[in-house]
């Protein structure tokens, strides 16, 4: 069985890899490499691979297998059906179904009550508008006083909460193994001492950039090493080496670099080459979700005291994904399925069903805020736009989609509520007491991995580790150690409403001494 899987592994990779112009660059370069002089025919095989490595294109090959890797759908038996691929839990493909339904009519209603159509093509002269204010869409006051969020993340998380797994008996509220949490679904969930086991280098023997004091080695003189390593690392072009140096986190003038490394994203031809076809598919056209979109970026990063300078990034980034096909390659292994409408006229025929928005992924509030952090590191728009939809493609969707992932949204809110219950219990019976569920305070942090909540400094620390660790998991801990730090203050609250006041402002914290203590500090 893992001899075939293996063999499966192997040629889905190969598969993909034969889509892909990395696939056209090496065949050129072995072709064009037979002219050199060095190249015998008697070891034509261990020259051309010779010359491949000498000139870095091994490396890219490997990276490129190395990315691959990372979004492969987890492994299956032969004779499951393919949406076992997706989700192996039938309640959660339900669940996910049944939202995407919700989301869907939501979408379908405002698109009647407003007598707005899903998809039109500009006239000419605001094809030429569009063209000319590109680079200031900011500028743009269009009326969406009518426009209103698909949904909110408090809807989905009540939609969590109702998650039940009707083969489980959770009847016996009195036991000692109830949860007192709003999650009821039997998911497995790492304790504190396989946190540890993970996040071995958050340990408080290891020197971490984020945190001003360590006992053990005077931080300038590591930050100094650090960034040599680092400097190293880039030189080398290795996407796995890169990925476990970030788990120390980035120096700021190679955090740009390294993150585009491991996710394997350059900024070739290719790539802006797409991007300026989905920016003409923008100007082309006009979607109902682009009215979203303004509506969400006026809502959130134009409020934003750190992002507000970014809104016409956002506008061009978030549009041009919405037009983006290859997204939709991610619903292989992604619980959600890309919602369809009918072309106009033929409602209720499946033959004329487009997956609409082209991307699959309809906006919701908050969405720009995955977005926003990246300004800070990215100021060519290609390459932005290709970092963020890789982000999104291998952690973001993860967020807002039922599935029983350890990185999914429900399992890190069953995470955060376990870490929560085990390691403070009084303070989690004192607020479930008070009305004031701890989930329903953190959810909102979770939900955009803290986009808009850290100080941006501290939040791209913490995405360090996301993808150093290749896990959303570490989100749920934080989340955990930010009660822990106020929990004083919480032990005071008599509402809801006082909880939230004592944790409506994050912006202070430092995030690596909350991971390390909560996570290597606590008595277990």
């Amino acid at each position: 069985m893992d001899d075939e899987v293996g063999v499966d592994i192997i040629a889905h990779v190969v598969q993909r890899l034969k889509g892909n112009h990395l696939h056209s660059h090496l065949e050129k370069q072995a072709k064009e490499c037979l002219h050199r002089p060095e190249i015998k025919r008697e070891c034509l095989k261990d020259d051309v691979r010779s010359f491949l490595k000498e000139t870095g294109w091994e490396r890219k090959l490997q990276n490129a297998v190395y990315r691959e890797l990372h979004t492969l759908p987890p492994p299956s038996h032969t004779v499951s059906p393919p949406e076992h691929t997706k989700e192996p839990l039938s309640y959660m493909r339900k669940a996910q179904a049944c939202w995407e339904k919700r989301i869907l009519k939501s979408l379908n209603s405002m698109c009647t009550e407003l007598g707005v159509p899903l998809a039109r093509k500009r006239p000419v002269r605001e094809q030429k508008e569009l063209v000319h204010k590109w680079t200031e869409m900011g500028t743009n006051e269009p009326d969406l006083s009518n426009f209103r969020p698909v949904y909110a993340p408090k809807d989905f998380l009540e939609m969590l909460i109702s998650l039940r797994n009707a083969n489980h008996d959770s009847s016996d509220e009195a036991s000692c193994k109830s949860h007192w949490g709003l999650i009821q679904v039997p998911l497995n969930v790492k304790n504190i001492l396989e946190m540890r086991k993970v996040f071995v280098e958050l340990g408080l023997g290891t020197s971490q950039l984020g945190i001003d004091d360590n006992i053990h080695i005077t931080p300038d003189l590591f930050e100094n090493e650090h960034v040599r390593l680092g400097k190293r690392v880039v030189s080398e072009q290795d996407s796995a080496a890169a990925q476990q140096y970030s788990r120390q986190g980035c120096p700021t003038g190679l955090r740009a670099t390294l993150w585009a490394l491991i996710l394997n994203c350059g900024n070739d031809l290719e790539d802006v080459m797409r991007y300026e076809q989905l920016k003409s598919g923008v100007i082309h056209h006009d979607l109902l979700v682009d009215s979203l979109i303004y509506k969400d970026v006026k809502l959130t990063a134009s409020n934003d005291d750190y992002y507000f300078v970014f809104e016409d990034y956002l506008y061009q980034i978030l549009l041009c994904f919405s037009r983006d096909t290859t997204v939709l390659e991610h619903f292989i292994y992604n619980s959600a399925t890309p919602p369809k409408s009918s072309i106009q006229d033929k409602q209720g025929t499946e033959e004329y069903a487009l997956v609409y928005p082209p991307n699959g992924v309809i906006p919701f509030h908050g969405f720009s805020m995955y977005v926003a952090p990246l300004c800070f590191l990215y100021n060519e728009p290609s390459q932005l736009y290709i970092i963020f939809r890789e982000m999104y493609v291998r952690y973001f969707f993860r967020l807002h989609s039922i599935s029983s992932s350890p990185s999914g949204i429900v399992s890190l809110c069953l995470q955060f509520e376990k870490l929560l219950q085990i390691h403070l219990p009084q303070l989690f019976y004192h607020l479930r007491e008070m009305g004031a569920q701890p989930l329903r305070i953190a959810f909102k942090w979770m939900v955009r991995a803290f986009s808009g909540y850290l100080a941006t400094d501290q939040l791209l620390l913490l995405w360090d580790r996301i993808l150093g660790y290749d896990s959303l998991e570490i989100v749920a801990v934080l989340a955990a150690a930010v009660f822990a730090f106020r929990a004083e203050n919480l032990m005071e609250v008599t509402s809801l409403a006082a909880a939230e006041a004592v944790l409506a402002d994050l912006s202070t914290l430092k995030v690596m001494p909350l991971l390390q203590i909560f996570l290597f500090a606590a008595v277990i």
